[in-house]
């Protein structure tokens, strides 16, 4: 067994469990198999849960005393594909360094940036010190959808004393972050048909439907005007956030920084100065993809077929109950009579708020504060974590926060984690299960 951090995320890596596009099953068991060695030989107990899914590796860790505070750690074992493949400059699954950075898919989401946790757990509990007792949560489909994950949660009865999740980014290299709500979401595919085949567009053209114009026009009723806002239906419940959080964005990087360093391009003037509040406290929907015709030779057809993937992400105070009917009303309105339409909403997660002020938190802040060598930034994420919002529904107190970097290209070939990003999750870690043993009046466990 590897004795160094770093060594076993080399191991973790060289696993390709992804989940999406279908998975690798053997993978994803193999990664959840990893999970629970590891906790099993610090001494802990544990098993794979979760069935019908990809495995939940669960497990407890303790210190010894049962009246001590009870820490879940959460993470994920799967990855995202690896397309385009010959986009990469080493391959995903084989762990290299190169100036500084640990280059693998999953190095960075979520990988590299959860294992630091589990290690200095596993660590602690086989040296005797843990000072909490830690229960372990590692589900194989957050880039799936996480149903299993949730179905498992709702079903369990201990809960935690508080949660901490490190699937999440710093601030800059040096400025650690804690993330006090996510946004939710909903991904919803689009089909259109609106003929039995193709047809020329010469005889048939301007006197019968296109798909391709059917799917633009259904679209064109959900998505933002140019000021990049949602219409008013689409943006019903939103809470809006409070003064002390906007003076804290203020003190965060300029906008328009943080959009030229993802290599982005403004959307309009004001997509700058209003960064935090659009991609932390709005909702938003994106096309993700988009098929139809035949963009690569010169058919002149009439499309017959169409389809789209969009997302929406929900702002705090949304509910997915709530915005799904409207998303598919709008949806479904934009649709001529005569085209077949069929609207999935399958994949979807509600968003999550957390309070600043709370125990939990406010220790935390002090834990990373000593790790990192600075205060952390309080800041809203415009990602989704849809495990969050079942821990916020039970009241568990949530950290999150992680060592990610923008420039770490989660999701994208290349993916890669700053061996420094590594070295502060461990050191972080340490003096978070330090600081949380001061949580007041913990619970039974």
């Amino acid at each position: 067994m590897p004795e160094s951090l770093q060594d076993e995320l080399f191991e973790l890596l060289r696993i390709p469990s992804i989940s999406t596009g279908g998975g690798d099953s053997q993978a994803l068991l193999a990664a959840a198999e990893w999970i629970v060695e590891r906790m099993q030989r610090a001494g802990g107990a544990a098993a794979l849960e979760g069935a019908g899914g990809n495995p939940v590796a669960v497990g407890d860790l303790s210190c010894g005393r049962p009246d001590a505070p009870t820490v879940l750690i959460y993470g994920h074992y799967d990855v995202q594909g690896v397309d385009p493949l010959d986009a990469w400059d080493s391959p995903p699954f084989e762990p290299v360094i190169r100036d500084g950075r640990i280059y693998a898919r999953g190095a960075s989401d979520d990988k590299g940036n959860f294992l630091p946790l589990l290690h200095v757990a596993c660590e602690l509990a086989r040296a005797a010190e843990l000072p909490v007792n830690v229960r372990v949560v590692v589900e194989g489909e957050e880039e799936a959808g996480g149903e299993t994950v949730a179905k498992w949660f709702m079903a369990d009865e201990r809960g935690a004393d508080c949660a901490i999740v490190f699937d999440s980014d710093m601030v800059d290299a040096r400025t650690p972050a804690i993330t006090t709500s996510v946004r939710g979401i909903i991904a919803a595919e689009v089909k259109v048909r609106t003929a039995a085949r193709n047809l020329h567009s010469g005889m048939y053209g301007g006197s019968v439907l296109n798909a391709v114009h059917v799917l633009n026009g259904m679209l064109a009723r959900v998505l933002p005007g140019p000021d990049g806002r949602l219409k008013a239906d689409l943006r019903a419940g939103i809470a809006e956030p409070v003064a002390e959080e906007i003076d804290a964005w203020s003190k965060l990087p300029l906008g328009e920084d943080v959009l030229a360093e993802a290599g982005g391009r403004p959307l309009d003037a004001s997509s700058g100065p209003g960064y935090y509040l659009r991609n932390g406290a709005d909702a938003a929907i994106d096309v993700n993809g988009i098929a139809g015709g035949d963009a690569v030779h010169a058919r002149t057809i009439v499309p017959a077929e169409a389809t789209a993937r969009i997302s929406m992400r929900l702002a705090p105070g949304q509910s997915t109950s709530a915005m799904k009917p409207v998303l598919e009303r709008l949806l479904r309105e934009g649709a001529p009579a005569g085209a077949e339409i069929e609207v999935d909403l399958a994949h979807s997660g509600d968003p999550a708020l957390f309070d600043a002020a709370s125990p939990a938190l406010t220790l935390g802040a002090q834990a990373l504060a000593k790790a990192a060598g600075r205060p952390p930034a309080l800041v809203r994420s415009g990602g989704s974590i849809p495990i969050l919002a079942l821990f916020a529904e039970r009241g568990i107190q949530t950290i999150v926060s992680g060592t990610a970097l923008a420039d770490d290209s989660i999701h994208a070939p290349n993916e890669s984690f700053s061996v420094a990003s590594l070295e502060l999750g461990e050191r972080a870690a340490r003096e978070l299960y330090a600081a949380l043993a001061e949580l007041p009046q913990p619970s039974s466990r």
